[in-house]
This record gives structure tokens, C-alpha cells and sequence, in this order.
């Protein structure tokens, strides 16, 4: 498990702590509205572990078809594989494109929902960025 993840687990286990922590010390009458929270909490993020990777998957397809698109404008004729780094320390939304016709080499791209940016370059050892057919100011 990508420690992301587990952060972001034990925060959620500690919301609920803090929750019960605080409805021990009240009154036996408030303590029944102290669980009712709990139980809300409980649902609230299970729904949020079990819904959000939904979510991305979904986004991520939109995102591959507006890059494909922007792909195929750009560079018409030209045959490329997308693909996204499974990582949880990369954006789900950055993609990595990969050309027929220059092997080795790797371009990052963002999708936003305003604008696709190239935003990082694998390159061969012995050669440089701008060295790229499909090289894109990177603003450096």
C-alpha cells in the first residue's frame, strides 16, 4: 500500500477517534447523537475510499480521449501509445505518450480542462530534450 494511502486511512481512523474521544465526555443523553455522527462518518468514507478511484478511472479516459485528440491534431499521420504512471505520487491526469517513429524517447503530458501541456521528457542517454521530434517549449 502506497503510503499515501495509508496517511490518508489513518487520518480518517482518527476523525473517528476524535469523534468518540469527544462523545465519551458527554452526557449519556448526547452520547447517542455522538454515534449517529459516527456512523455518518463511517459512511461518508467508505463511500469516499470506494467511490474516488471510480471517479479517477473515468476522468482518466476522458482526459486519454482529449490528449489522443490534441495528439492527432498536432501531429497528424503519427502513430503513439498513451499511457499513465500507476504511482500514487504522480497525477492521475499527467500521461505518458510514447511515438513510433522515436523510440526510447518518453513525453509527459498534463491534461487539464482548459489545456494539455507537455510537462516532462524521457530521453535516451546521449541525447538532449531538445533533440525531440516532438519536443514542446517546456517554459525552462
Amino acid at each position: 500500500m502506497h503510503p499515501i494511502t495509508v496517511i490518508e486511512i489513518l487520518l480518517a481512523l482518527g476523525l473517528l477517534l476524535l469523534i468518540l474521544g469527544v462523545g465519551y465526555f458527554l452526557p449519556r443523553n448526547r452520547r447517542k447523537t455522538v454515534i449517529k455522527i459516527v456512523l455518518i462518518v463511517i459512511v461518508l468514507e467508505l463511500a469516499f475510499f470506494g467511490v474516488r478511484p471510480l471517479w479517477i478511472d473515468y476522468h482518466r479516459e476522458i482526459k486519454t480521449e482529449q490528449l489522443s485528440e490534441y495528439l492527432n491534431k498536432r501531429y497528424p499521420g503519427e502513430k503513439f501509445e498513451i499511457s499513465y504512471p500507476t504511482s500514487r505520487s504522480y497525477s492521475p491526469y499527467q500521461m505518458q505518450v510514447r511515438f513510433a517513429n522515436e523510440p526510447g524517447w518518453i513525453y509527459s503530458y498534463f491534461v487539464n480542462k482548459d489545456e494539455i501541456k507537455q510537462v516532462d521528457i524521457g530521453v535516451p542517454d546521449v541525447e538532449l530534450p531538445e533533440e525531440g521530434d516532438h519536443y514542446e517549449d517546456l517554459g525552462d
